[in-house]
């Protein structure tokens, strides 16, 4: 979750937060096995895979409530937490994509996105500065995607129930990569501001 930079960290690795961290990471090859067990043969385990997501998004809005309640913000957290967002979407993306749930066009368009962060990252770190913090609307996006996921996975059915899930699955996730966008373009936006700091400072 979203961390204040007010806060104080602190350089604790076993705190509450980072363990439901590390058990989200624990949990993307899980899932993935699990969303394409049919694909090579296997039984449909749908079920369990949405179960793992949804217990996903609970610990991804439990780590940062007790990281700021408990005064356990740490530095791990804050690497561990928006590694944890982008290792689902991209393996929710791999999986819904290989199972022809979602098009090829949305999976390259969270992509590409993905791929302008890492080139501003990277471009962060030559001129000496760490990764862009997480904010509120890439939080957001987020949010947005980890709900839109298990709702287009329920949509590949048939019934009432499948067809309401696509509805909602597909504004979501409409809503979300929106969002991705638009928080990935803040993130650009606030690169090019400390390289141009840089500059003028040289």
């Amino acid at each position: 979750m979203e961390v204040q930079e007010t806060r104080v960290q602190t350089d604790r690795v076993l705190t509450i937060p980072n363990i439901l961290s590390m058990a989200r990471l624990v949990g993307v090859p899980l899932f993935l096995w699990l969303i394409l067990r049919p694909v090579f043969g296997g039984p449909n385990s749908d079920g369990w895979a949405l179960l793992v997501l949804m217990l996903s998004g609970i610990s991804d809005y439990l780590d940062g409530k007790l990281a700021r309640r408990w005064n356990q913000i740490s530095s791990l957290g804050r690497l561990l937490d928006p590694a944890a967002d982008r290792l689902y979407i991209l393996s929710t993306l791999l999986g819904l994509t290989w199972r022809e749930i979602l098009p090829l066009w949305l999976t390259a368009a969270l992509l590409a996105r993905e791929l302008m962060l890492l080139v501003m990252v990277a471009i962060l770190r030559r001129h000496g500065y760490p990764p862009p913090q997480v904010n509120f609307l890439g939080k957001a996006a987020t949010f947005n995607l980890m709900y839109a996921f298990p709702l287009l996975l329920l949509s590949d059915g048939s019934g009432w129930l499948a067809s309401v899930a696509a509805i909602f699955g597909w504004a979501f996730a409409g809503w979300g990569t929106t969002l991705y966008w638009w928080a990935g373009i803040l993130y650009v936006v606030q690169v090019r501001r400390l390289v141009k700091a840089d500059a003028v400072a040289d």
